[in-house]
């Protein structure tokens, strides 16, 4: 019920806002590259969101105990699309803050590019609905994210420059 000016007696009392707990959160993925075909494609993962559409994005997750981001990255490209990579170079890192659970959570996700050693894709893991090989040139077009899609933008000029 909402309340206006007249409703409010100088006996009213409102509880103020409990302040949302911060917490800091780090993952780590990024985009692991198949470069034995011509056009060079990449591993994105589909995800459902709350509406039910399918999301492209790069694979990523929580840092476990005592892991570093690039083994993080490492793992978590291989659990969410069956492919396990080497990182090659770093993409970049995102950030950006939501609330859930009761609390303020700031994400801070490292990304990686990797180069496929060994694996076949599998969309096994549970949070993965899809799993697809994108030819490079059009994964930014397929990504839902726009800070994912600016890190992309980065792959020509690092692969020329680890070539």
């Amino acid at each position: 019920m909402a309340h206006t000016i007249a409703d409010v007696s100088p006996t009213t009392s409102f509880l103020p806002r409990r302040a949302l707990r911060r917490v800091d959160e780090t993952s780590a993925g990024g985009l692991v590259l198949d470069r034995s075909s011509e056009p060079a494609h990449g591993a994105l993962i589909g995800r459902l969101d709350r509406r039910g559409r399918l999301l492209w994005s790069l694979p990523k997750g929580h840092l476990e105990s005592g892991e570093s981001v690039t083994d993080a990255a490492i793992r978590e490209v291989a659990e969410e699309t069956g492919i396990t990579g080497r990182v090659i170079a770093p993409l970049g890192v995102i950030d950006f803050w939501f609330v859930a659970d009761g609390r303020r959570i700031h994400k801070t996700v490292h990304h990686y590019l990797l180069l496929a050693v060994t694996g076949q894709l599998s969309d096994a893991d549970i949070e993965v609905v899809e799993v697809a090989w994108v030819p490079l040139s059009q994964i930014a077009g397929r990504l839902a994210y726009a800070d994912e899609r600016r890190l992309i933008s980065k792959i020509p000029r690092l692969l020329a420059d680890t070539a």
